[in-house]
């Protein structure tokens, strides 16, 4: 008898337990992430009569109007670097960025968009003119280097 009351409280709380399973459909109670997604597109080759093109998209519709669109560039070599600057919208989920780099050599492109609750920060190569053999060896590692410290965050 005194196995069985020693055995009681494990007992109820197997019980408890068991009832406290989760339900099924428990995930969809919660807030569904609809990432923010973003097309760059870059002239090619660089013009500076040409825009940076930037089409977001989110949940599969276009953004009309993002939280905010800014763009970052700089020079894979460190001697040139462009702090974010708001880019246009031109409407139906289009930004636009122009810029007039004058120096050849490999820049990277950063885009810093949020929109709902999503922020994203994607980041492209851009060849101007002729590249060095270091511009092409980085560009070949595909590891872009960072834009250095400071910044804006959001």
């Amino acid at each position: 008898m005194r196995y069985l009351l020693k055995l009681l409280p494990f007992t109820l709380i197997l019980i408890l337990l068991g009832a406290c399973a989760p339900k099924e459909d428990a995930a969809d109670l919660y807030k569904q992430e609809s990432p923010l997604e973003a097309d760059v597109s870059l002239p090619d080759p660089y013009t500076s009569d040409e825009p940076i093109k930037i089409s977001l998209t989110q949940d599969g519709k276009k953004v009309e109007n993002a939280n905010f669109v800014h763009v970052e560039m700089w020079k894979a070599d460190g001697s040139f670097r462009q702090g974010m600057e708001e880019a246009d919208n031109e409407g139906n989920g289009l930004y636009t960025f122009k810029t007039d780099l004058k120096d050849d050599g490999l820049y990277y492109v950063k885009v810093h968009a949020g929109s709902n609750g999503s922020t994203i920060m994607p980041t492209k190569p851009l060849a101007v003119g002729e590249l060095s053999k270091e511009d092409i060896d980085a560009l070949n590692g595909n590891v872009p280097q960072q834009s250095g410290g400071g910044g804006h965050h959001h």
